[in-house]
């Protein structure tokens, strides 16, 4: 599987291998509201500057505990916190094999229960029990079981923070995705030392660092219960601390229920038509256990099951404003926060079935359907909290359509007595508290809405980029240095079809009719795949970095050197990619094959024609080069990853409109692959079954590709945008590596399309 983020917004969501429904960042007001500009564009140069408004992505919060010790000591049903000095045991104990810890001298008191085993995650967290699925199950899974806790891979630790709460028991020592290292345990007669040393990931494409770094932590489980948490040397910067028990009493205490008058647009919808499972007659809101808002739509009808195909793109939303209204009449724009149930579908029958999901700030991901009814539960988002009464109100609303079909008008609530788990570790003393569960989170700015990055270029710019790729001096909260992808599929001329993929929602984009596909959020300009090269004295790693083909690539070059940007042109190459492919099938007899759906399957024959820099390369967008043993296994040449960076296939260039479906050689897929040892030259060798595919078996399932070779578009231009907070300038380094790799971009895609097609980064 292709390890980029490779996520796509509506009209379609993309993670790696497999369609899903929205995850981290896919905040209500980024699903339903068109974008709106939230800075200043101007051009400098050849290159785009987008001057954010300020406080536009907030403020980072980082890690601010460095050399000290946290204690947290069982007062009644919750903890006091101390801020101390480093206390530090320089004897780590033995390395730990594996995950799991079985005490031998005492059982831990957590969470209403004593415990002799838990498991310790590599990624700084300690579970007690069986590990939750609850927060992955509708995001991209982490790699592997790393112990501990886990979140949604492209969960910002914003959200990621709030959605472990009720998940399983567990202590967040320094709890940060996709670090790797060494675990320590020794045991004492009345406590066990935990330690931590780990490094940030380091060397490949979606990293921030060539080389791996310094992370030194500890965690002191007492026989009393009391818990420590140290910190000798740390040089990540954002994480989740906390302390999160179960708070399981389920005590649900009634706070408000919201319903429209008798001449509302809900008492008659049933009678204008709108279907009754949308009618919502009320929205109860209630208190459970003190931290969670719980929210119940009841409507006139049977809510639609899930597995129901009906259930595909219709919504219910709950809108937050802290602000007076000047009507009960408000609207998506009038919310600070909203919280949304939204159906979705597989694209495909037969990868699963049909579904609800809520997301929202602070919102857990679960949705509750019985009956007439419909419900979710969260934390109250932050900012809401500290406000004497929140105007509240709901819609829902049916597939493909903008305009509510019912709703229920805003009401002040009072949501005080919602108590907040977050704190300011570093601020509390021992008088605070006592907290049932606690945590913090540090984190780097937030993530922008895509659709405003788009409306703050077009809006002042004018609708005349093809594709957008954005660029930053600051960091964003996501734990890869990449950044996923989406957009409305515009066109000149007339929409494409034919590719498994739909022209939708270009006024939400502010585009009228152009404007095709993006980044959607800036990449760090000191991340890898900013850097021209890597460092002479960058390690070399596996073949999944670019460090592992310096040899090779500097040999093939004039110069003597790797060529430039390789990081960077698989990124944006990979990531533009998706305005085309990988969505479609292929009808082969009486059967649909996918052959995506979102990257090529990695057993698909997908040989490039116009190699970038290889002689054999796989497309950029997944499968691979297959040689065929005749003896029923099949060695893979070439991989489905992305580094090097690689052309594309020709089924890319087909349905790209650069090449006819007489151009397209017959190809094959490979399924049930079962691995069978490597070749002499390390090359992997697999079993697999194989099945032939024709481009008019494509042809048979999505139909031709209109407009066709003929009168398709060939000349393409993107806009490479510098992203900087409001009042900053561009660093020397941000319009020297924006500039580079935008060079770089048109030749490659002069290159890998045979140069039937052009690509310019002209901003004018």
């Amino acid at each position: 599987m292709i390890r980029p983020n490779s996520l796509i917004f509506p009209p379609l969501v993309l993670i790696c291998g497999m369609l899903l429904a929205p995850h981290h960042s896919l905040r209500a007001q980024d699903w339903e509201a068109a974008g709106k500009p939230i800075g200043k564009a101007s051009v400098t140069g050849n290159l785009i500057l987008l001057e954010l408004d300020e406080g536009a992505l907030g403020q980072q919060k980082l890690f601010d505990l460095g050399q000290r010790t946290l204690r947290f000591t069982p007062a009644g049903a919750g903890y006091r916190v101390e801020n101390l000095p480093l206390n530090w045991d320089a004897d780590f104990g033995q390395p730990l094999s594996g995950h799991d810890v079985t005490l031998k001298n005492f059982a831990f008191p957590f969470s209403g229960k004593s415990w002799n085993t838990f498991s310790v995650g590599v990624t700084g967290s300690i579970r007690f029990g069986e590990k939750s699925n609850e927060t992955t199950e509708w995001s991209a899974p982490p790699r592997g079981d790393e112990g501990g806790v886990s979140i949604g891979r492209f969960d910002p630790l914003s959200e990621g923070a709030a959605n472990l709460v009720n998940t399983v028991p567990a202590i967040c020592v320094f709890f940060k995705p996709r670090m790797s290292g060494n675990e320590f345990v020794k045991e004492l007669a009345d406590r066990v030392v935990v330690t931590w040393d780990v490094t940030e990931p380091w060397g490949n494409i979606q990293d921030f660092t060539w080389t791996k770094t310094l992370n030194r932590f500890q965690a002191v489980l007492h026989k009393d219960g009391t818990i420590e948490m140290s910190y000798q040397e740390l040089a990540a910067k954002d994480a989740i601390v906390g302390v999160y028990p179960l708070i399981s009493g389920g005590v649900e205490k009634a706070l408000a229920t919201l319903s429209g008058p008798k001449n509302s647009p809900s008492s008659a919808s049933s009678a204008a038509g709108v279907a009754a499972n949308l009618d919502i007659k009320n929205v109860k809101l209630a208190l459970v256990d003190g931290f969670f808002l719980k929210v119940t739509f009841e409507t006139a009808g049977p809510i639609l099951p899930e597995g129901d195909p009906g259930v595909s793109g219709i919504s219910y939303n709950l809108f937050f404003a802290t602000h007076k209204l000047s009507s009960d009449a408000a609207s998506a724009a009038d919310a600070d926060a909203v919280w949304t149930i939204r159906g979705f579908a597989p694209r495909r029958a037969n990868t699963g079935k049909s579904r609800y999901i809520a997301f929202g700030p602070g919102l857990s991901r679960g949705v509750k359907v019985s009956g007439n009814t419909i419900s979710i539960r969260g934390i109250l988002p932050p900012t809401l909290r500290g406000a004497a009464q929140i105007a509240v109100f709901a819609e829902s609303t049916a597939a493909g359509s903008e305009t509510p079909a019912a709703r229920i008008p805003a009401r002040p609530v009072g949501l005080r007595a919602v108590r907040n788990p977050e704190v300011h570790l570093s601020a509390l003393t021992q008088q605070d508290g006592p907290f049932p569960l606690l945590y913090e989170y540090f984190h780097y700015y937030a993530l922008p809405n895509p659709r405003d990055l788009t409306c703050s270029v077009i809006k002042t710019l004018g609708d005349k980029y093809d594709f957008l790729a954005y660029y930053s001096d600051f960091r964003v909260d996501n734990q890869e240095a990449g950044t996923p992808s989406d957009g409305p599929l515009g066109a000149i001329g007339g929409a494409v079809t034919g590719i498994g993929a739909k022209q939708s929602g270009l006024d939400k984009y502010c585009t009228p009719g152009r404007f095709q596909w993006q980044y959607i959020q800036p990449v760090y300009v000191g991340s890898n795949q900013m850097q021209e090269r890597p460092p002479q004295d960058a390690p070399v790693g596996d073949g999944h970095d670019i460090t592992f083909y310096q040899q090779q690539l500097a040999e093939i070059s004039q110069d003597g050197k790797m060529p430039p940007y390789m990081y960077g042109m698989s990124q944006i190459a990979h990531e533009m990619g998706h305005r085309w492919a990988a969505f479609v099938s292929a009808k082969v007899g009486d059967e649909t094959i996918p052959l995506g759906p979102t990257h090529w399957a990695r057993g698909l024959q997908a040989i490039v024609p116009f190699p970038y820099v290889r002689p054999s390369e796989a497309s950029i967008m997944g499968g691979g080069v297959w040689l065929d043993n005749f003896d029923g296994t099949y060695t893979q040449l070439d991989d489905d990853y992305y580094v090097p960076a690689t052309g594309f296939s020709h089924l890319d260039l087909y349905l790209m409109g650069l090449i006819s479906p007489a151009e397209v050689p017959d190809f094959f897929i490979l399924r049930n692959l079962v691995p069978g040892g490597k070749d002499a030259n390390g090359h992997p060798i697999f079993k697999a079954d194989r099945t032939k595919v024709t481009i008019q078996e494509v042809i048979a399932a999505e139909g031709p590709r209109v407009p066709d070779v003929e009168h398709s578009q060939r000349k393409f231009n993107t806009g490479m945008v510098m992203v900087v907070q409001h009042g900053a300038k561009p660093s020397p380094e941000l319009i020297e590596r924006t500039n580079g790799i935008r060079t770089q971009w048109i030749d490659y895609f002069s290159i890998t399309t045979g140069r039937r097609a052009s690509m310019t980064a002209d901003p004018n």
